[in-house]
Formats: structure tokens, C-alpha cells, sequence
């Protein structure tokens, strides 16, 4: 395998070069086993993540008779829904591929230069696959159980019109993607990205459910849209999310023009680093010494 070149990241300004050190560009390739890895943890991400709404809201529910209320009910979902994508990246699968699990999330790297466009295609093929896999898995766990939830389907909720519904996913989308992009600008903070993206999540959840379903994510709700056979809503999800990365990334680069991504990983470890993702080696190191 050839060495990646070495120069500085064309997104930084000069102040943040001499800060990272040299930019490792991502490399192109068939890199089948992050795109597995990817499949993989989508996969578990829809089947956990839906599990927990399943528990929380489908028939015969015993959270729901514990906990009579909706919110409370929704918090905790948001809680297990976002702690089962935490989990997943700090996972090996997750620490393999950098664990986006959404193409909202690798899109917006591959806006910043960290996702070669190769690995952009590679990397959302995986994720809808894994989403499509995790869907069908759910429906074959919980069956009949899952009726109450559509099968984990995503829609706007009554009174809420569609592009209001794809604003308010833009909105909490981009949020979740600038707190991914701040916590990985940084050698101190790279290593709880995972923790903060688990409560911007779980609070999203709580919060934008009732209006959108707070999907984020246009694999998580292409899975439950095959299964169910309802496409009729399912462009706010892709709109939403997308537009919400690309703000997102508009955002850091203008606005923040020293906040640069050091890693397209969520989460790694020492010797785990994948050279398809474009990274700043010395800061990747740093973060890692602690």
C-alpha cells in the first residue's frame, strides 16, 4: 500500500495549520471492510435504536405502564436510541469505519475533505443496506409488538406540514453534525464525541419526536419505509437531514474558520486509525496520549 501524501488541508487557514500539523488527504479505494463495518453498525444502530421505541410505545409496553407519560417515555428512547449509536462507535466496527452510520454524517465530512468520494459512496450504500437489514430484523423480533410504532416508519405528526417537518430535521440535524464537527476540532475533546453526540441526541428525541419523529438520519428511516411500504413522507427525511449537513458544514467553515475537523472518526483508539479518512496525524496522536 502506497503512502498517503502529506500537505496542508485545503479547508484550513494558517493559524490551524501550524496548530495540526501536516493534513493526510482521504485516500480513494475499495475499502469493502469500513464499508462493512458501516453496514454492521447501521444495522445494529436501527435494530437497538427501534427496539427501544418498540419498548417504550409499542403493544404491551411495560415501560408505558410504569410511566404513563409520553415525555418521560420519549427522553429514555432518545437515551437508549442515541446510547445504542455511542456504543456502536466505540465498538471496534465503529472505531474500523469512524462510525457515521448516517450519510448525513459522512456527507458532511465529505463537504470538509475527510471522505473521499469514492468512500462517500461506499460509506451510504452501507448505511442503507445495514438500515434495510436492521428494519427487517426488527419486524422478525418484535412483530406484531412493532404494530403500534409502524415499524419505526418516520412522518410528520398531525398538523405539522411536510416542509415544516424537513426544517425541524435540517435544524436538529445540523446541530447534531457542528457538535460532531467542534468535538473532533479539538485533541482534547476528540476522544467524548461520542458522550456529547449521545446527549444532543437524546435531548432531540425528547424534544422534536412529537413534531418529526426526529429521524436525522435518511438511512435510519429508509429501512421502516421499505418494510412498511410508505414512501409518501420519506423525501423530509432526506431533504432535512442533508440540508441540516450541509448548513452545518457551511457554518463551521465561515463562521469558525479555525475550528477544523482533526479526524472523520467519531472515536478511535492508538493503533486503529484508518488512512482512507483524511486526518492531521500529529493531532490524532495527541488526542490519543491523552
Amino acid at each position: 500500500m502506497s503512502t498517503p501524501s502529506v500537505r496542508a488541508h485545503p479547508g484550513s487557514s494558517r493559524a490551524a495549520t501550524a496548530r495540526h500539523g501536516p493534513w493526510v488527504p482521504a485516500r480513494g479505494g475499495v475499502h469493502l471492510a469500513e464499508w462493512a463495518a458501516e453496514f454492521l453498525g447501521t444495522a445494529i444502530l436501527v435494530l437497538g435504536g427501534l427496539s427501544a421505541v418498540v419498548l417504550d410505545f409499542g403493544a404491551g409496553s411495560p415501560v408505558a405502564r410504569a410511566v404513563p407519560g409520553a415525555s418521560p417515555r420519549l427522553l429514555l428512547t432518545g437515551a437508549l436510541f442515541a446510547g445504542t449509536g455511542a456504543l456502536v462507535t466505540i465498538s471496534p466496527i465503529g472505531r474500523r469505519s469512524g462510525a457515521h452510520l448516517n450519510p448525513a454524517v459522512t456527507l458532511g465530512f465529505w463537504l470538509t475533505g475527510h471522505v473521499h468520494t469514492v468512500d462517500l459512496v461506499g460509506y451510504v450504500v452501507g448505511q442503507v443496506l445495514g438500515a434495510l437489514a436492521g428494519a427487517a430484523a426488527l419486524v422478525a423480533v418484535w412483530g406484531a409488538r412493532a404494530a403500534p410504532v409502524h415499524d419505526g416508519l418516520t412522518q410528520p405528526a398531525p398538523g405539522v406540514s411536510a416542509p415544516v417537518a424537513a426544517a425541524l430535521e435540517a435544524v436538529m440535524t445540523g446541530a447534531m453534525i457542528l457538535a460532531i464537527l467542534l468535538m473532533v476540532s479539538s485533541p482534547r475533546t476528540m476522544r467524548w464525541t461520542p458522550l456529547v453526540v449521545w446527549a444532543v441526541v437524546t435531548v432531540e428525541v425528547w424534544q422534536g419526536a412529537p413534531f418529526t419523529g426526529t429521524s436525522l438520519n435518511p438511512a435510519r428511516s429508509f429501512g421502516p419505509a421499505v418494510m412498511t411500504g410508505d414512501f409518501h413522507a420519506y423525501w423530509v427525511y432526506v431533504v432535512g437531514p442533508l440540508a441540516g449537513a450541509v448548513a452545518a458544514v457551511t457554518i463551521q467553515r465561515f463562521a469558525l474558520p479555525d475550528v477544523v475537523p482533526l479526524s472523520a472518526k467519531l472515536f478511535h483508539v492508538a493503533g486503529d486509525y484508518s488512512t482512507s479518512l483524511g486526518h492531521f496525524p500529529s493531532a490524532v496522536r495527541r488526542s490519543e496520549a491523552g
